[in-house]
């Protein structure tokens, strides 16, 4: 499957200056988890700004 960054940005709320995985899901979702964390699509606009990407953040907000 091809890459599809340019749409994927369209949508990717990723606010990390020079990220190298934005808008390249397959690349966030692998860093991320690698890291024990999830991709800032996981989260809402406003918890995105706190770079805060992990697990335990993410249940913190849907509860």
């Amino acid at each position: 499957m091809e890459c599809q960054k340019d749409k994927n940005l369209e949508e990717c709320i990723c606010t990390y200056p020079g990220c190298p995985q934005k808008g390249m899901c397959c690349s966030c979702t692998r860093h991320h988890r690698d890291k024990g964390e999830l991709p800032a699509c996981y989260f809402t606009s406003e918890t995105e700004k706190t770079y805060d990407r992990s697990v335990k953040k993410f249940v913190e907000e849907q509860q």
